[in-house]
Order: C-alpha cells, then sequence, then structure tokens
C-alpha cells in the first residue's frame, strides 16, 4: 500500500530557490565561486576546522582523504563494519585492507577499547564512524592514533553540528567527512565536504581537489603560474548546489531544534515500552551533544524486528533497518571472516523510524500508537529478552 507515512522527505528552509535565482542571473556558474566559498567559511567558523573543501558527496571527501593519507596496497585501515560501503571503498580504492572491528552496544560507534588489538604493522589508519550523529570516544582513539602513529579520518556523514567534548564532529581527527545527501540533516542532493585538521595535508588537499595542478596557489597570487604536480581529482560541486546548500547552512541551528523536539518526542512517548523490556532507546553519551540525525529502536529480537517492520509498513507507515554489516557482506566477506558479535546482533535487532522535519506530532503518535500496539500483542518468541553485552561479547540472558 501506499505510504502515509514516509520514512524521509526532503525540505526546504526559505531562501534556497531565491539564492539559486541569483546565481543564475550572475552568470557565475563555474565551480568554487560566491556560495561554495561562503559553505566552506561557515563550516570553518562554526566549527573551528583549518579547511573545508565542498566536495559532491561525502564518499569524495572519503576517497580525498584516503589519497592523502598515501595508502598503499597492503596497508591496513581500521573501522567498523557496521557502515556505509563507502567507507570501506575509499581504502579498497587505494588498495589498502579494510580491518573491522567491532562496536559499542550503547552508542554502535566503533569499540575504542578493540582498536589497539586489530593494529599490525600495516596499520595506517583508524576512521570512527559517527554514528547518528554521535560522537565516538575520540580522545581515546586520537591518544592511541598519536603513540602510534596513525592517521584517524572522521567519518562524520551523520554528525554535521553535532560534537564531542565541545568539539565538532568532523574537527577532531586530522581529516574528515561530511555528507549533505538528501536524506542528510542540511541537505542540497548530492552533496558533502571533506575537513582538513592536520596542518601538513591542507596545501595537498587543495592541490588534489584542483586535478593536481596549484591552481589555487596561483590565484592567490602564490605562484606566477599553474601546473601540474601532483595526483588529482575533479572533486569540486556545482555552484548551482552549494547555493541550495548555503540557505540550509544558514538556518542549521533551526533545523537543529525541530529535530530535536522529534528526537524528543519519540524518546519521551516510547519510553515506558523500554521500561517495561519491549525495546532499548538509543543512548546519547554526557560527553556528546547529537544534531538529531534519526531515531532508532532495538527490538529483544530480530523476529521482533523484522515483524514491527512488516506490521508498520502494512499500517502505511515506512520504517527500514539499517546497514547489513559491511563484514557480512559478499564483498566484505574477501577481507577475511571476522567475529563481530555485538555487530551482528544489533545491526538484526535495529529499526529506523520515519524522520523528516516536517512530521507532525499526530504523525508521530501515530507511529508510537501502532509500534506500542504490534509489540503487545507479540507471539511469545518475539519477547526474548535482548542479549546482554560485557566487554564486547554477547551472554544469553534468561529467556
Amino acid at each position: 500500500m501506499q505510504s502515509k507515512i514516509s520514512f524521509n522527505k526532503p525540505f526546504q528552509v526559505g531562501k534556497e530557490l531565491d539564492y539559486i535565482a541569483e546565481l543564475i542571473r550572475s552568470g557565475n556558474l563555474g565551480s568554487d565561486g560566491r556560495f561554495t566559498q561562503a559553505c566552506a567559511r561557515l563550516l570553518e567558523e562554526r566549527f573551528a576546522i583549518n579547511k573545508v573543501l565542498l566536495m559532491p558527496s561525502a564518499t569524495a571527501a572519503l576517497e580525498m582523504a584516503a589519497l592523502l593519507c598515501d595508502l598503499e596496497p597492503g596497508d591496513e585501515v581500521i573501522m567498523p563494519s557496521f557502515t556505509f560501503s563507502s567507507t570501506a571503498n575509499a581504502v579498497i580504492r587505494c588498495g589498502a585492507v579494510p580491518v573491522f572491528a567491532d562496536i559499542r552496544p550503547d552508542t554502535l560507534n566503533l569499540d575504542e577499547s578493540l582498536i589497539e588489538a586489530a593494529i599490525t604493522p600495516r596499520t595506517r589508519a583508524i576512521v570512527p564512524v559517527h554514528y547518528a550523529g554521535v560522537g565516538c570516544e575520540m580522545d581515546a582513539i586520537m591518544r592511541l592514533a598519536e603513540a602510534r602513529g596513525l592517521r584517524v579520518i572522521e567519518d562524520a556523514a551523520q554528525g554535521v553540528n553535532a560534537f564531542y567534548g565541545g568539539k565538532a564532529l568532523g574537527s577532531i581527527g586530522h581529516l574528515g567527512a561530511y555528507s549533505f545527501h538528501y536524506t542528510k540533516n542540511y541537505l542540497c542532493g548530492e552533496g558533502g565536504a571533506l575537513t582538513v585538521n592536520a596542518p601538513d595535508l591542507m596545501e595537498r588537499a587543495e592541490i588534489i581537489r584542483d586535478k593536481g595542478t596549484n591552481r589555487k596557489q596561483f590565484l592567490r597570487g602564490e605562484v606566477d603560474k599553474y601546473t601540474w604536480v601532483d595526483v588529482g581529482v575533479s572533486c569540486a560541486p556545482s555552484e548551482i548546489v552549494c547555493a541550495f546548500l548555503y540557505a540550509q547552512l544558514e538556518a542549521m541551528e533551526a533545523i537543529t531544534r525541530r529535530r530535536r523536539e522529534i528526537y524528543d518526542l519519540y524518546y519521551n512517548h516510547l519510553e515506558p515500552l523500554a521500561r517495561e523490556g519491549w525495546l532499548t532507546l538509543p543512548t546519547i553519551p554526557d560527553r556528546c551533544e547529537s544534531n538529531y540525525h534519526l531515531f532508532y529502536i532495538l527490538l529483544p529480537t530480530a523476529a521482533a524486528r523484522d515483524g514491527l517492520m512488516a506490521h508498520l509498513q502494512a499500517q502505511g507507515i515506512q520504517a527500514v533497518f539499517h546497514y547489513v554489516p559491511l563484514h557480512a557482506s559478499p564483498f566484505g566477506k574477501r577481507f577475511g571472516e571476522r567475529r563481530l558479535p555485538v555487530t551482528d546482533e544489533l545491526s538484526a535487532r535495529l529499526l529506523r523510524l520515519p524522520f523528516f522535519n516536517d512530521i507532525t506530532d499526530d504523525e508521530q503518535m501515530d507511529v508510537v500508537g501502532q509500534v506500542a500496539a504490534f509489540l503487545k500483542q507479540a507471539p511469545a518468541h518475539m519477547r526474548r529478552q535482548p542479549l546482554v553485552f560485557a566487554a564486547g561479547q554477547p551472554e544469553e540472558s534468561a529467556p
């Protein structure tokens, strides 16, 4: 049946079309124009990032970050398996090998306590993925990376305008990636950004992005002509896309406030079900300030998750699971068999609820009501208590 409550709906804040019309009237449609530069400045200043380079996607940003880390065939990069394929593809394209590590059961982020055991003489980098706009334990990760001489690439595709310890996600590692895909908090259809925090990578990042030339230095008057000086890619986004994005970024705080309202309504009205043991709600640690990118629940069993998803679909409500873990995917298995019990267990029990700026309170309460109605009449085999995790290992609790 046709959905009455969609999982996601892109939105406008008001000035997007005005800025696009202004740009077209100006006739300056080339890349890296006024709006691209304005987006970069806004992000740099708000998030205290040394350099932001707008990109066509977060995927492109991750691929550029891998190039900047000089990854070579056989090098290893530690990352969670609970992420999108782009995280791994970025290192594979350089010939490097993704080494999948397990996640924390509270935040579903890379378990920082398991990283050191995964390091080998071939390890070159760590890629923490900030799931749902909640930061990884970046202090511990950065300490370990510094001690072992490793680069850190923050996959902050879901983490724009979220913070850890008062620092913006994407501003902590040596490099980072943002997404402005139409499913994200601040959107332009397709778009992203590379964040460059390591001073020694700033100049080369500009060169690689500009097809391997020192054109930016030429435009600033730093050299008398520009030429090909390094490997390069063509990763400047359309100026029209950035005009749309700038309107969204200007409204960043208003968008975040609205998303928190949506998150809080779900949380508050589902909390009684959580207290009764029907489901588990998301966790935001004290040191983290979320951007409320999404809202998920963890069901007691995989059967309960699948049953609830089918029930909601029958009621015209789109609710979806998230990643199939990369280590369990057909391509991921090429990089070796790994036992990641937390990832395997929680990915099978996770359900994402409809979440978009224009969702109404009535629509949210309809979702909550249908979740409660299904769970309270669920068959016995769907009611088993969740697994209890300790030190990254699962133990069966009493049925």
